[in-house]
């Protein structure tokens, strides 16, 4: 208020006031000018003093400070603000989404920033869509996602490129991804975790259940220039043309699908064109050290490992169980007994490196991927149980623990140099700990 009295009786009257002023235009106006810019500069200094409004959880979206996300409601936000989906995102709990239902959840279009689940799950995920395309908890993603656990997603929609997590990979990555008791429902390029991939997936997984019309996989649909690499499918599938147990048909002559494998049953119909235990067609690409052992049916061109292989496609160093699949033929691979595919020998024999890459309890299971094995299954057979901690039993205290003698046979799980009451504290964060 003393500034304004000040500004008031320079112009040579101390007792004028606002009324006195109207006669003098010129006045006026200035005195309005005045008033409007320190209005305006007041208005700007509680504007910028007043505390920022954090989004979601906290957070700045870039990649020293990501957006934090820990509840249903944030996850579904982001859908709603297209300005983020350039941002880094980071998963700071698990997520139940069961109350957002139907047509609610807001599909995250057009993704390009990097979304790190940092080893949370997102829960009963459902979503109803009537969509013509790209369907998923993402849409299109030409960003990453990494380190995300989907539980029991259910996804219904009727258009095409539908899958759990994303609908279209478009040159995008994604890494360390599960999509568990999933249930998906689409027309075309439907698959348990992506629906269409031209990118990168690698050491993901779906198991439950998968459906569609033409290019349907358990894991995904359809592969451009993409890559799908050491990754597996336990899913049940089902189509009608183009269908697979991990997926429905490759395309383009950089497909590839390596180190990979799927169990799941594959049904084709009895007019299913296509079909197969591990990929339905492989019209182009490379299908290579991989194997498959679900059961297989269909109507014509259906195959144990592949239901059809083109004159730009290839299948090496593959096999599929004869047995359990129902099939002893297929356009691709080699046929072996059940109890050919639980030795180690069979796959050696073309290669398959059972250190970095595969492991397997030799008469007791199919090989599985390395990174499936939890860090405390020493030994045979497969999950975290007494026979585990007998072993470990018998390093304890063990010294001079190194890469020479591999930790201690592994028991060394912190790499500190011994085995002590650190690395029993992790081996109980594992107690029972299997894999699907």
């Amino acid at each position: 208020m003393s500034n304004l009295s000040k500004t008031f009786s320079s112009s040579g009257s101390h007792n004028r006031g606002l009324h006195g002023l109207n006669t003098n235009k010129k006045s006026v106006k200035s005195v309005q000018s005045v008033v409007s810019t320190l209005l305006f500069a007041s208005l700007a200094i509680c504007f910028f003093s007043l505390p920022a409004q954090a989004k979601y959880e906290g957070g700045t979206g870039t990649a020293g400070n990501p957006y934090l996300v820990n509840t249903a409601e944030q996850m579904n936000q982001i859908g709603t603000n297209p300005g983020d989906w350039d941002k880094h995102f980071e998963l700071t709990a698990d997520i139940n989404m069961s109350d957002i239902t139907g047509t609610d959840y807001n599909i995250i279009e057009t993704f390009t920033g990097t979304f790190d689940g940092n080893d949370f799950t997102i829960s009963n995920f459902s979503l109803t869509s009537t969509r013509q395309e790209h369907t998923g908890l993402f849409g299109t993603v030409s960003g990453t996602i990494k380190d995300l656990g989907l539980l029991k997603p259910n996804i219904f929609a009727q258009g095409r490129n539908v899958g759990s997590l994303i609908g279209y990979l478009n040159q995008g990555t994604i890494t360390n991804c599960c999509a568990k008791g999933a249930v998906v429902s689409g027309g075309s390029y439907v698959g348990g975790l992506v629906g269409s991939n031209t990118g990168v997936i690698t050491n993901c997984c779906s198991t439950g259940s998968v459906s569609g019309n033409d290019y349907v996989g358990g894991l995904v649909g359809l592969i451009g220039d993409g890559k799908v690499v050491t990754c597996y499918s336990r899913a049940s599938v089902s189509g009608n043309r183009n269908v697979g147990g991990l997926v429905g048909k490759t395309s383009n002559e950089a497909s590839e699908v390596k180190h990979c494998y799927a169990t799941g049953s594959v049904d084709g119909g009895i007019n299913g064109i296509n079909v197969g235990g591990l990929v339905g067609q492989v019209e182009r690409g490379n299908t290579y050290k991989c194997y498959s052992a679900g059961s297989v049916s269909g109507g014509s061109y259906v195959g144990g490992l592949v239901g059809r292989t083109r004159v730009l496609g290839i299948v090496s160093r593959s096999f599929w169980d004869t047995q359990t699949s129902g099939q002893t033929t297929s356009a691709g691979g080699t046929g072996k007994t059940t109890e050919q595919m639980q030795l180690m020998s069979t796959f050696l024999s073309t290669g398959w490196d059972f250190w970095y890459t595969w492991g397997i309890c030799e008469e007791m299971n199919y090989p599985v991927l390395q990174w499936q094995i939890p860090a405390v299954d020493f030994l045979c057979p497969d999950g975290v149980n007494f026979i585990d901690y007998a072993f470990f039993v018998t390093k304890w205290r063990q010294r001079n623990c190194n890469e020479a003698n591999y930790f201690c046979q592994g028991t060394d799980l912190n790499h500190s140099g011994s085995v002590n009451i650190r690395d029993l504290e992790i081996f109980t964060e594992h107690w029972l700990e299997g894999f699907d």
